[in-house]
């Protein structure tokens, strides 16, 4: 799985920043992440096309990483999945649509809905091929008539709705997915909180988890800890000098649920929720299973198991041994 963003994006965001000032998109940037850091919503900040760049540049690379990890995530868990046609409900400026359309190459028709107009200008700027039906819808999820859709994705988008209209906004997202749908948010205890309401209200509507959880049991993650995971990606020369940043990496924490219709025969597996911690004893894995949470302890005596799971990641999954 490649974290960025494709040559063909690359070059479209280019072109859109031709002759933009980078002290006024880096000033904008951080109005943008102040209003966020606040709980505010992207409207607050987002009005016109160049503070949509600004988003753009800032954040879209980390969003576009985090939302192929999760993608990656989906087709580990289900691989025979080959969706046809995508409905991106929050789509901002097309991030979750150019995923899809890089992680399953059979997608053929898009839906692009945002209730922000500068959002969807700056979205059919950056369009996919036109190879791909596309559609765009100007208007609010919960006042939207949403079509069906194989796949079913909103990124980033549940922190933008009020807790009180949270519930219907899932119902409604599931009721458009013929069959997976896949919620993601920022990897902090409020964004993880959404989700695992979500979770919750997905499951009692017979979904079935297909990633993280590997089972569909009740959420073993309790008091001030919560469930994320972590996607490093390069930065490129204007993400650094907009973000003001003084490492060439970033590293985008997320949590998220992907669901389907389907029940599906897995092995007994374990997702890996936290880094693996390596000690002159051994490896120490931090595991969600069935059963609960689980920490693994792998002595460095059973070569042969530890050299296997030594490359063995945060947000991997294994099989489980309980």
């Amino acid at each position: 799985m490649n974290p960025s963003l494709p040559a063909a994006l690359k070059a479209r965001i280019a072109a859109l920043l031709d002759g933009v000032s980078r002290n006024d998109l880096a000033s904008r940037a951080a109005a943008i992440s102040a209003a966020y850091r606040v709980g505010d919503a992207s409207a607050a900040t987002i009005t016109d096309e160049g503070s949509v760049i600004a988003y753009v540049v800032s954040r879209m690379p980390a969003t576009f990483a985090a939302t192929m990890a999760v993608f990656e995530a989906v087709r580990e868990a289900w691989p025979e999945f080959a969706p046809t046609s995508l409905l991106d409900a929050g789509c901002g400026p097309g991030t979750a649509s150019w995923a899809a359309t890089q992680s399953w190459r059979d997608i053929s028709q898009v839906t692009l809905v945002d209730s922000n107009g500068a959002f969807l200008d700056v979205a059919k700027a950056l369009a996919l091929d036109a190879s791909s039906d596309v559609s765009w819808l100007t208007s609010r999820l919960d006042m939207a008539t949403l079509p069906h859709a194989d796949l079913v994705v909103s990124s980033y988008v549940l922190a933008e709705v009020e807790d009180a209209n949270l519930s219907k906004l899932v119902a409604q997202l599931w009721s458009s997915a013929s069959e997976v749908l896949v919620l993601i948010e920022p990897g902090t205890p409020a964004g993880f909180r959404r989700i695992r309401a979500a979770r919750e209200q997905l499951i009692a509507s017979r979904a079935h988890i297909l990633a993280p959880c590997t089972h569909d049991a009740a959420c073993p993650i309790a008091g001030s800890d919560w469930c994320h995971f972590s996607q490093r990606l390069p930065r490129s020369r204007d993400h650094l000098k907009v973000k003001n940043g003084s490492v060439p990496f970033e590293d985008e924490r997320y949590s998220y649920v992907a669901v389907t219709r389907r029940p599906l025969e897995r092995s007994s597996q374990a997702r890996i929720i936290a880094p693996p911690q390596e000690s002159k004893a051994g490896l120490t894995l931090p595991l969600c299973t069935e059963r609960g949470l689980h920490q693994a302890v792998v002595s460095r005596r059973h070569r042969e198991m530890f050299a296997t799971l030594r490359k063995a990641k945060w947000g991997d999954t294994i099989l489980s041994e309980e």
